[in-house]
């Protein structure tokens, strides 16, 4: 039996997250065309079983965050990385229709637990402010991710069992990792009567902002999914769209740094760095609809004011419920985190793509500025609001 520890070694925290964010990049990318091209299934049929992924994502980060909490956060983790093993092991061999779609939907269940496991032992870094530990778990998140996009690329052409077989060797490696390095000891923790009264509910302050990052995935949301035709529309290539995610993860490696650098100082300032994330993303937005939709510089800078604002705002988020929440419920509270993102990531595509449908382009951009100010007034708002309590 492993011996147990008091806290985790951030090292290897950072080093599964890298793993298992890069197994993952295999996969994601490669989801709607393989559904419409090679199983010859509707685009419809591809947006539902992605919807259907994520709102799995939704449930396990729920099903993770009460394992961790209240049974064992060793065993949860790595319940959650033999389940995800299972799902992609079986993809190399039963990727047809509907073996395809259930087991990627198993996959997020699975990966709902993972990440939720990993949020919450960020909180327990010998050290280390779990703000700061935060930072850096986005950091290798995106440096994962980026990393198995630019892979699978020159896997693909071999065959997606052969992209499903090293999906799974690379969770059968952070298996590995977790099992020898995970096995730390929560130790009960003394709170108060009003702490207890707070199980399985959330504060105002708490409240607004998991509504918040909702809104905010499902504007980013946009980026990953529709903006890519409104770019070819204007005469823009495929790889002009690509680049401007390999602009994504440059920027994001130059200033996720610089942000940790000056965590405890946007710790103090957690409301501002938030808020200030939130104007970053509605400024992005804001220049598209600029009269210089065929000048590739546009799109160039929204992204910039994108990749900065999504550095502020997603891992500050984390932070901020961290910051706000109880220390025995950390898995609840993450949980919820995980939860509410999944959300926002699952109704995005389908919600630009209505807007799309019904008016146009310039339409949607206007709408996710609106929601972006709504985002701003909802954070905002519990600051005034009577202390009450909510139950999610």
């Amino acid at each position: 039996m492993l011996k147990k520890r008091r806290t985790i070694s951030l090292k290897w925290l950072l080093l599964g997250v890298l793993i298992t964010n890069t197994a993952m990049s295999f996969i994601w990318p490669l989801n709607t065309i393989y559904i419409h091209e090679t199983l010859h299934k509707s685009l419809v049929i591809a947006a539902s079983v992605l919807f259907l992924n994520q709102f799995a994502t939704m449930l396990g980060s729920l099903i993770g965050g009460k394992l961790f909490d209240s049974w064992s956060p060793y065993y949860s983790i790595l319940l959650g990385i033999v389940l995800n093993i299972f799902a992609l092991g079986g993809l190399i061999f039963f990727h047809a229709w509907p073996s395809y779609a259930l087991l990627l939907i198993l996959s997020g269940l699975a990966n709902g637990i993972s990440v939720t496991c990993e949020n919450s032992l960020a909180t327990r870094v010998g050290n280390h402010r779990s703000s700061y530990v935060f930072n850096l778990l986005y950091f290798a998140s995106n440096f994962g991710l980026v990393f198995g996009t630019l892979t699978v690329g020159y896997i693909m052409p071999l065959g997606i069992g052969y992209v499903f077989a090293i999906a799974t060797i690379i969770q059968v490696l952070f298996l590995v990792v977790a099992f020898i390095n995970y096995n730390i000891q929560i130790n009960q923790i003394s709170i108060s009567k009003n702490e207890t009264e707070s199980k399985g509910k959330l504060t105002p302050k708490i409240l607004g902002a998991l509504i918040m990052v909702l809104i905010c995935w499902l504007i980013y949301e946009q980026w990953q999914s529709n903006l890519s035709t409104f770019m070819v529309e204007k005469g823009f290539k495929v790889k002009n769209y690509s680049f401007l995610w390999t602009f994504n993860a440059i920027l994001i490696v130059l200033f996720q740094p610089v942000v940790t650098h000056f965590d405890e100082l946007l710790l103090k300032h957690i409301r501002g760095r938030l808020n200030t994330g939130i104007l970053l993303l509605l400024a992005s937005f804001a220049f598209l609809l600029l009269p210089f939709k065929d000048g590739y510089w546009l799109y160039v800078t929204s992204m910039c004011l994108l990749t900065l604002g999504e550095i502020l705002l997603f891992p500050g988020v984390a932070s901020f419920v961290d910051k706000e929440s109880p220390r025995n419920l950390t898995g609840y509270y993450q949980g919820r985190v995980q939860m509410f993102s999944a959300l926002g990531k699952a109704i995005g595509p389908l919600f630009g793509a209505l807007i799309i449908d019904n008016t146009n382009y310039e339409f949607l951009f206007l709408i996710c500025i609106l929601m972006a100010l709504i985002a701003l007034v909802i954070f905002s708002w519990p600051v005034f609001a009577i202390s009450k309590k909510y139950k999610v």
